[in-house]
């Protein structure tokens, strides 16, 4: 017989423990009611056995994200299988637009699985600043995702998960806060910046540099986190054991959970995600190829292509690919009546305020998707065209502006594509010599951002971007409106930092050669007056280095990714002096010193081939594959 007041506190402490994981939660405090029915999963599970703790496992490692300056999220999977849950019934019939968990279709699981999580400054945990209980289920595809709370500003921490009354434990990961928002910082902050990770074009080595380095203290991802292709159509992962599954382009719910379960196999991105906070945004591939609010290049909202892709419809595709993407991704819920928003932005102390935009999901207008080609760049300079939509641009423009206010002394600014303006005639030709899938396609919303930071002298600032598979630094300026000096930088507002891919191959084609690449980063830095230093042939990476006094990056790029290692070869080194607006230059170039690779204006490229081992320290002269 089972005894009321008993059944009564188990229901009372299972409901306490559900409410823990964020992932059963709304992504809206107005609509609390798109959350999972914590109630219901506890009434339908307190009868229930919890599993054996044997037959549990932590299958993918652990990880933290979005940082503040006295929380942060901690993420990991506990699950009975490392496959993922195939029920496609949270995002099915009426279910709310880009709902994050719903009530009225839980997938229906036996038995919770229960977890207890703890924080620390020491790896030890001899004195927890903070502990919990959570429960997971097929749900939500056994994550657990909490926030730890009541932490220092600017303190690294250590942190476990467990199954409940068990010594089954996960890894112990590493994370760190950021500085209050009106805190003096006195020390660097340092950032690692990725973007494009494709996992049958190779192994994931930029990863896991910083990690054998110990050389940051966040990490930025500016998206492709991962690619929707099958095998063979984007990377033939065979040669390298690192086939994509599901092998087939992926639609379903299941499939975004598969692939994501995939690619956190590979043991640098595991690494890096127990090492280090992440803050990431997604591009387009986290849903499909080159998509816009209406469609994308391989599926639009038409008979045709709803039937030739087998009867799914952009926005299902992309309710799939975004619940996915919030379940694996150690990422908060914006506090706003709006499931798609992932636009947000972190203050780092007096020091920076970093804005991390969503050029690709959200709101923007209609892309280059390879057919409307003539089309788009007809209508690149109308003054609709819009990368984020009216309330993202002007939250975005706002946010500048009361950045600058403040008195913070630099604005980062994380986007997926490039910012400034790119002549590709020599790849592209005469007819539409740019590529109007990047700003260069929406030209009048380019222009309103720069309108917002010349005429409010909003200075310092920074954009990131990710997306082209090769590396770009420029100075920021509003060509056609204010005078500017390629040589001295006189003109510039601002600097671009964009990097290479993870993996991802060069825009030219895998197997370019060096020389080739070469070449063609110097026809591009000699065709853009504003790009000072490019780079197609290195797969990689960069780091940034934040004071009050400068930002200095640091390029990297990756030998091989055809096997897994450790190696990086140091390629360019700038700094930004804080009120040049501008590259700083020495004895007339923008870069610190001569570059390994590419094309520096003004400067000079010498190939030394001398390559770091992160794993051990040691310097030497790469020669293989």
């Amino acid at each position: 017989m089972v005894h009321p007041v008993s059944v009564f506190a188990f229901a009372v402490t299972a409901s306490a423990a559900f409410t823990r994981n964020l992932n059963y939660f709304s992504p809206s405090l107005h609509h609390p009611s798109l959350g999972v029915s914590i109630s219901k999963v506890a009434k339908r599970t307190h009868r229930n056995s919890p599993w054996d703790p044997a037959k549990l496992n932590f299958t993918h490692g652990v990880a933290s994200g979005d940082p503040y300056e006295d929380s942060v999220i901690l993420w990991t999977r506990v699950a009975p299988t490392s496959d993922n849950d195939k029920s496609n019934i949270t995002v099915t019939g009426y279910v709310p637009l880009y709902d994050h968990s719903n009530e009225e279709y839980v997938s229906k699981s036996n038995a919770p699985v229960c977890v207890d999580w703890k924080i620390s400054e020491s790896d030890s945990f001899d004195h927890p600043v903070n502990s919990g209980t959570a429960y997971t289920s097929s749900d939500v595809d056994y994550t657990v995702k909490v926030e730890a709370k009541k932490l220092e500003s600017f303190t690294t921490y250590y942190y476990q998960f467990s199954v409940c009354n068990s010594a089954n434990k996960s890894p112990i990961g590493r994370t760190k806060t950021i500085p209050c928002k009106d805190e003096k910082v006195t020390t660097p902050v340092k950032i690692a910046v990725y973007s494009c990770s494709n996992y049958p074009f190779g192994f994931f080595n930029a990863y896991g540099n910083p990690v054998r380095k110990d050389s940051v203290d966040y990490v930025i991802h500016l998206g492709d986190y991962i690619y929707e292709y099958a095998n063979g159509h984007y990377g033939w992962g065979n040669s390298y054991g690192r086939i994509p599954l599901p092998d087939r382009d992926i639609y379903t719910l299941y499939d975004y959970r598969k692939r994501l379960a995939t690619y956190r196999t590979d043991l640098d991105l595991v690494a890096s995600h127990q090492s280090f906070p992440w803050i990431p945004v997604w591009d387009d591939h986290e849903v499909s190829d080159n998509t816009w609010k209406s469609g994308a290049s391989q599926l639009n909202n038409s008979e045709e292509s709803f039937i030739q892709d087998g009867g799914v419809s952009v926005d299902q595709r992309k309710m799939n690919a975004v619940r996915a993407y919030f379940e694996w991704m150690p990422i908060r819920q914006v506090d706003m009546d709006d499931n798609l928003r992932i636009w947000r932005q972190f203050n780092f102390g007096d020091l920076f305020d970093l804005i991390m935009l969503d050029t690709r999901q959200y709101d923007r207008g209609i892309t280059d998707v390879y057919w409307n080609t003539d089309y788009i760049h007809a209508i690149s300079n109308d003054a609709s065209r819009s990368l984020m939509g009216p309330r993202q641009e002007a939250w975005f423009y706002k946010t500048l502006k009361r950045s600058s206010k403040r008195g913070a002394t630099w604005r980062l600014i994380g986007n997926q594509i490039i910012f400034s303006r790119m002549n590709l005639t020599l790849a592209l030709g005469q007819e539409n010599p740019m590529n109007y899938d990047q700003w260069d396609g929406y030209q009048a919303n380019r222009n309103r951002t720069f309108q917002t930071l010349y005429q409010n002298n909003v200075s310092n600032n920074i954009f990131l971007a990710g997306d082209s598979h090769a590396s770009w630094v420029s100075d920021l300026v509003w060509l056609g409106e204010h005078e500017y000096d390629p040589t001295t930088g006189a003109g510039s507002i601002g600097v671009e930092f964009a990097g290479s891919a993870v993996s991802s191959p060069c825009p030219i084609g895998q197997n370019v050669s060096l020389s080739l690449a070469n070449f063609g980063a110097s026809w591009l830095t000699t065709a853009n007056r504003e790009l000072q230093w490019q780079d197609l042939y290195y797969r990689g990476y960069y780091e940034l280095s934040i004071t009050h006094e400068a930002v200095s990056a640091a390029f990297f790029g990756i030998p091989t990714t055809k096997i897994r290692q450790g190696y990086e070869i140091s390629l360019a080194n700038f700094t930004v002096v804080a009120g040049e607006n501008k590259l700083h230059r020495t004895s007339g170039s923008a870069a610190t010193g001569v570059v390994e690779s590419g094309s520096l204006k003004n400067g000079n490229m010498v190939q030394t081939n001398l390559t770091f081992d992160t794993a051990t320290g040691n310097y030497f002269l790469y020669n293989a594959p």
